[in-house]
This record gives structure tokens, sequence and C-alpha cells, in this order.
């Protein structure tokens, strides 16, 4: 029986709380919170007094405002517990690096929370990645109050830049970058254009400004589309076996109705999940078998560096613009 602990019982902790309850083979053996009280589990203010009590934890889940992370995690690695580090993975390369070498130091598994890797479309795309050339990014939610201590990059759009950074394999050559505060005193809104070493070109929109709630990635690679849907778990993907046959097919006004013309539409299977639950479950896998995590400490670190970077050239960009 895994012995699990939770640091930070906000929106995201909560869910953490309650995916270790509903696990078999794992106990919820202690929670850090001081605003939380619950009627049976062991809540601590800090988590010097956690470690002061004697209970024994094996991993935990880092769920802490962002500023707070590499203290925490530190904490927790020093003392020998593996850590589930919501993304991002700290508020500075410098701090990243202390918890990647303390990590090194004890042994410990180190997983920064991109749980958009777990997410099941995601998932069944890996599979038919060839050649990405053009990525197009699309993440915009509604505002709500919650984790305005950071701005939209470190927020929201860091999910996408894991994933093309995953997907493209090679290195960023080029940033260009865009944003506003709008409602809070970050940057709410930023568009965001990369290009790789491999030719590739990737453009990123994130809002948590907007009026509705929009989660999309799309991608082209040679002779094939595909578009990704996060929230409905959707995989769409258009082949393009016979380009001459698809012109004529599109000259003559039949478009995409007919795919032996050259161009079939097709729906992969994907088998829907919550991807929050299936990161902590691969976690834990890693906790118990001491293999890699599938989102290392290095991945997130080069998310960090990459989200670090575009907010560089956001402010380079506003100061251009008499914005600032």
């Amino acid at each position: 029986m895994l012995q699990v602990a939770v640091i930070g019982a906000g929106v995201f902790g909560k869910n953490h709380i309650r995916i270790y309850r509903e696990l078999p083979g794992v106990h919820l053996a202690a929670v850090v919170d001081p605003a939380v009280t619950l009627e049976d589990t062991p809540v601590f203010s800090t988590v010097d007094e956690l470690l002061a009590s004697g209970i024994p934890i094996d991993c935990a889940s880092v769920c802490v405002p962002t500023v707070a992370h590499a203290r925490v995690a530190s904490q927790l690695l020093r003392a020998g517990i593996d850590c589930l580090i919501e993304k991002p993975f700290a508020a500075s390369l410098a701090e990243a690096d202390q918890v990647l070498e303390l990590a090194e130091q004890h042994g410990r598994i180190v997983q920064i929370g991109h749980l958009e890797r777990f997410n099941p479309a995601v998932t069944a795309t890996m599979p038919i990645l060839t050649k990405p050339m053009f990525f197009e990014s699309h993440r915009l939610s509604v505002f709500t109050p919650r984790s305005l201590d950071v701005d939209v990059v470190l927020d929201l759009m860091i999910h996408d830049l894991d994933i093309v950074l995953t997907m493209v394999n090679a290195p960023v050559t080029e940033v260009r970058a865009v944003g506003l505060p709008v409602l809070s005193p970050k940057v709410d809104i930023a568009n965001v254009r990369l290009e790789f070493a491999t030719g590739c070109v990737a453009n990123f929109t994130a809002s948590r400004v907007s009026t509705e709630r929009v989660r999309k990635l799309r991608y082209f690679q040679p002779r094939q589309y595909v578009s990704l849907d996060f929230a409905r778990q959707d995989l769409l993907v258009i082949d393009v076996a016979d380009p001459a046959a698809a012109i004529a097919a599109f000259s003559q006004g039949s478009g995409l109705q007919h795919p032996s013309a050259g161009l079939s539409l097709r729906k992969l299977p994907v088998e829907n999940g919550e991807p929050l639950k299936l990161e902590i479950e691969s976690f834990l896998i890693s906790v118990q078998t001491r293999q890699q995590p599938r989102v290392t400490g290095q991945q997130g670190r080069a998310a960090l560096e990459l989200a670090l970077e575009i907010n560089q050239m956001i402010a380079q960009h506003a100061m251009r613009a008499g914005l600032l």
C-alpha cells in the first residue's frame, strides 16, 4: 500500500485528493494545508509538521502556488519522498535545477504535472506522428480568479508548449511573441510563433479572458492533417493518398465526399479517460518500479525555459510598442 500525501488543497489539490482516495493500493496518509480540515485524513499546516509527525510517506503531489514549488519539493526530496509537481515546474530555471539536483542526489522520482500529455487524444496521436511541419494551437478559457500568480503563458499555454516540444523533438531556433494584460496585472492573452531546427513552425494562442472554452491542436505533416480536441478527446485525421486525384475532385466540386478521389477522412479510436487520473496512475507506477516518468523533470524544465523566453519576448514587444 503506497502512502501518499498532498501538499496544498486548493483547486488542483482537491482533485489530487479525490483521485488518490479512489485508487486501489493507495492510502492518502496526509494532507498539508493550513486552511483545510478533513475528517478521515491527518492535516498539517506545514511540510515540517508532516515530516516531524513520523507518518511514513512514499510520494506526494505538490499542488502549492508556483512560487513555493521548489521549496516544498526540496523538503520532500531531502526526506526521501518522490514528487509529482504541478505545472509549471518552478518559478525560475535556477529553482528547477535545484530540484533536479536534489532528486538525483537522493535517487528520487520527479514528475511534472503536464497532464495534457496523458489526454487520451494525445496518446492516440503519437503513433501516427511522422514529420510534423506546422502546428496551430488554441487554448482559451473564461476568466477565473485562480492561478493569477502566473501569467497565461505559464498557466495555460505551457501545456501546448510541452506537447509540441515532445512531438517535434528539436531545438527552437526563433521565438516571436505578443501578449497583453486584460483583467489581471499579468499577461492574460498571448500569441506566439515558434520555429524549430527541423523547419517546423508552430503558432500558439492562449487566453484566459475569452467568452468560450477552447482547447484544440492541429498539425500538418506530409500528406496528412490531424485535428485534436483536448476537451472532447477527439482525433480527426485527413489523409491525402493521391494529391492529383484530390485536386481533380475538388475542381469538380466533390470535395471530401469521395475518399477514393484521393482524400480520406477518419476519426481515430480514442479510449476516453480523466487525464489527471491517468497522470497520477503513471506517477505511481514510476514510484513502484523506479522507472523514468512519462513527463520527466528535464522535460518540465524545457517547457519552463521556453515559457520564460516567450515572456521575455512579450516584454520586449511591449517596450517596442510603447505599452510599458
